[in-house]
């Protein structure tokens, strides 16, 4: 544990290389050819990820609300992705804490120092994953807080500017949480579970959840890096609010990529491995990763909802059977997400390595 106290090397930001305007990027985020986006190649504009109207979820036409629950359902199995309108958080409240966040990273370099992180907490602002030596470094800065439990709520590690930041954080944080306690119901519900499973399965009130302000800067070679590799989410479920003017999330699916055109006002749902093991892989995370622009900079934000992290997480008993075992091992949330901590994203390759030999 004592080698997560610090990084590795010294932390360059990204957007101090990207606003000294050099033409060519530096070794260290050029990935392999493997691993670089083709991006004209790669769009399929024939594909696109589920957009789900949620004002029937709830309402009081059981018809509509069967039809909305079988979209999501729908989307769960057979993307791991979705995008949500009519979603119960005010479009006024999304906007400005966007835009909040994006006034922070246009603050001098010397504030926003303040909050450096280090990879014992990932709390505050930072610029890569993971602590491997030398490692080949993705094209973002973010900053990176604890919203839930309220116990690791810490404010002062919030920043103090722009003054509005920490109320809008902690208001869009309140109603993000609704959102992800009705997507829980449903897709407890669509798994033939009691409505309130997941959620008590993830810790019920004790529930984790944290934020991240992703911060794309402009980059003179797209086509050789990407602004995050190549990972599935290791939580429970992740509520994403992308920059409305720029495409950048990529979703992995029949093994093409497929950009994700914003919807407007829309959130993006993915599922996290979390639920993958709870489901017993009836529902599956997916893939994705994030590619960068030469035009302009890119802010999203990433709300993860998460399992109380010392809870052990196994497939649910209800959906395990003699036709269907139990696909992966029990380990607490505090386990799983130390790998990603240390070793960055990584593909599937640490779900993958959860799997039960029975």
């Amino acid at each position: 544990m004592n080698r997560l106290m610090s990084w590795p090397e010294p932390v360059v930001r990204v957007q101090s290389l990207s606003e000294n305007g050099i033409g060519t990027i530096p070794d260290r985020y050029i990935k392999p050819i493997s691993d670089r986006p083709a991006l004209k190649s790669e769009i399929h504009d024939h594909l696109e990820v589920p957009v789900i109207d949620l004002q029937n979820l709830f309402g009081k036409d059981p018809a509509l609300h069967q039809e909305t629950s079988r979209r999501i359902s729908s989307a769960c199995r057979d993307w791991g992705f979705f995008q949500v309108v009519n979603h119960g958080v005010s479009h006024e409240l999304m906007k400005r804490t966007r835009a909040v966040w994006r006034d922070f990273f246009e603050l001098p370099l010397e504030v926003k120092q303040q909050y450096a992180n280090s990879p014992s907490t990932y709390e505050g602002y930072g610029s890569r994953l993971g602590i491997e030596k030398g490692a080949i470094l993705d094209w973002s800065d973010y900053f990176f807080l604890n919203y839930l439990p309220v116990t690791l709520r810490n404010q002062s590690k919030w920043p103090a500017q722009p003054v509005s930041c920490r109320e809008l954080v902690a208001k869009y944080g309140a109603q993000v949480t609704k959102l992800c306690g009705r997507l829980l119901k449903a897709m407890s519900i669509n798994l033939e579970l009691k409505e309130d499973y997941l959620q008590n399965a993830f810790g019920g009130d004790e529930m984790g959840a944290c934020f991240r302000a992703n911060f794309y800067p402009k980059c003179p070679q797209p086509e050789l890096t990407l602004g995050l590799s190549s990972h599935s989410d290791p939580g429970a479920i992740t509520i994403l609010l992308p920059d409305p003017d720029v495409a950048g999330l990529q979703v992995r699916k029949g093994g093409k990529w497929i950009t994700v055109k914003p919807f407007p006002n829309a959130f993006i749902v993915n599922v996290g491995d979390q639920i993958q093991v709870l489901s017993n892989a009836n529902y599956k995370s997916v893939e994705h990763r994030v590619i960068v622009n030469s035009e302009k900079d890119r802010v999203s934000l990433a709300f993860f909802y998460n399992p109380k992290s010392d809870l052990l997480i196994e497939p649910a008993k209800e959906l395990v059977n003699e036709d269907r075992p139990a696909l992966y091992k029990p380990m607490t949330y505090d386990e799983y997400r130390l790998y990603i901590r240390m070793n960055g994203p990584c593909g599937k390759t640490q779900i993958e390595s959860m799997k039960s030999n029975r």
